[in-house]
């Protein structure tokens, strides 16, 4: 039987803050690991994803390419599918396109507006969406409405997690105001400000974005039930991670960091009774 298919992908959200933020929702679906992400930037890693790639183990004394065979072997759990091989995804190495000819429905609805639909990752989606606002989680929520028996593609970003980490209704004020992230590239290019951030700053941004993993983990439950009883397969991640002033840089892109490129991972059925 085919499954949907939930991959969350909460922008910016390194895997210590995971680790650290009360989950009770995500804990209940399976373990949480920390894995790398192929790229540093929201743009690229969901290229990645899309690609069929989840974020990596880094693992050793193994070839790269039986890694990704590996990789693309586990949509066979994943999906339903009962026989699946690294060429079925060949040439175009599209994850939408592959569901496509198996009679999935694909449905993208994303926060961050350099994932917008005028970019090439909405190809083969039924429905591609940038929402109004970037911390809009419960506002998905309400847009998700799974069809028994038509099994369903739902890739999800996910902006709380990202700068400046605020929670639907939360007051942004303690944030510093940066025009490249406050309504993503409108003002581009900028001046440098020629400011840093103190470590109080830091800490509470990392403080902040800890609570908005709680706040998406507690919003989990109202999305969860709305497969209840349909076949399901959850995936949780982040498409990089989010430096606070370690090695003296802040925020991702153009940095070489491990905390950068660390991120949680977990994915897990459903109970369909």
């Amino acid at each position: 039987m085919l499954k949907n298919i939930l991959l969350i992908i909460m922008d910016s959200a390194r895997y210590d803050v995971v680790a650290a933020a009360k989950t009770p929702n995500m804990d209940q679906l399976g373990t949480l690991e920390r894995r790398w992400s192929y790229s540093s930037w929201t743009f690229p890693a969901h290229h990645v994803f899309l690609m069929g790639l989840m974020p990596h183990k880094s693992p050793t004394r193994i070839h790269a390419s039986n890694v990704y065979r590996q990789e693309y072997s586990q949509w066979q759990q994943r999906t339903g599918i009962k026989e699946i091989n690294f060429s079925d995804f060949t040439p175009q190495l599209s994850l939408p396109l592959f569901l496509q000819k198996r009679g999935f429905r694909n449905e993208a609805l994303v926060s961050m507006p350099v994932l917008n639909p005028a970019t090439n990752l909405n190809q083969y989606f039924h429905r591609y969406l940038l929402m109004e606002k970037h911390n809009d989680f419960s506002g998905m929520i309400e847009m998700i409405h799974p069809v028994p028996g038509q099994p369903t593609f739902y890739f999800l970003n996910l902006g709380e997690t990202h700068y400046p980490y605020s929670i639907q209704g939360a007051d942004e004020e303690d944030m510093p105001h940066l025009h490249g992230v406050h309504g993503t590239l409108k003002h581009f290019p900028e001046p440098e400000s020629g400011e840093w951030f103190s470590d109080d700053q830091f800490q509470s941004m990392k403080q902040a974005q800890q609570r908005a993993v709680a706040a998406i983990d507690q919003y989990l439950p109202v999305l969860l039930h709305k497969f209840k009883g349909l076949p399901t397969h959850v995936i949780i991640t982040a498409d990089h991670g989010e430096l606070f002033g370690e090695g003296g840089c802040f925020g991702h892109g153009p940095i070489q960091h491990p905390k950068v490129f660390e991120v949680p991972f977990l994915e897990g059925e459903l109970p369909t009774e």
